[in-house]
């Protein structure tokens, strides 16, 4: 079965550039066309598309918190996706903690992520 690229060594390299906020490692990732489906506001999220609009949303994500923590629980691949499970933590500009438990839901193209759709606990 084609995984359209997808492989373990992809989802861990995306999710470690995703962790020290390397845009432009994640650039050299994503398709020009990346759609992004944000965790917020709920229920829905907001969509980006877009390989510009995607990494300005995900630069003002990691940028907004102190110490932002971005960790893989687990993932798996089926086909041309991929399912990761992760933990997102940061502290707030009152010092406050915060985390969030999330999924992303994957799909690559041509050996790149073309879409990641992200879903949290809560």
């Amino acid at each position: 079965m084609s995984t359209g690229g997808a492989s373990s060594e992809l989802v861990r390299a995306f999710s470690a550039a995703f962790a020290r906020a390397d845009l432009q490692a994640l650039r050299g990732m994503v398709t020009d066309d990346v759609v992004f489906e944000s965790t917020s506001p709920a229920p829905d999220g907001h969509r980006f598309e877009g390989v510009d609009a995607v990494l300005k949303v995900w630069s003002e994500i990691v940028r907004g918190s102190i110490d932002p923590v971005f960790a893989e629980e687990e993932s798996f691949l089926s086909g041309d996706r991929a399912v990761v499970r992760w933990t997102y933590s940061w502290t707030s500009a009152d010092g406050s903690p915060g985390h969030v438990r999330g999924v992303d839901v994957m799909r690559f193209r041509e050996g790149k992520v073309c879409e990641k759709l992200s879903y949290v606990k809560g």
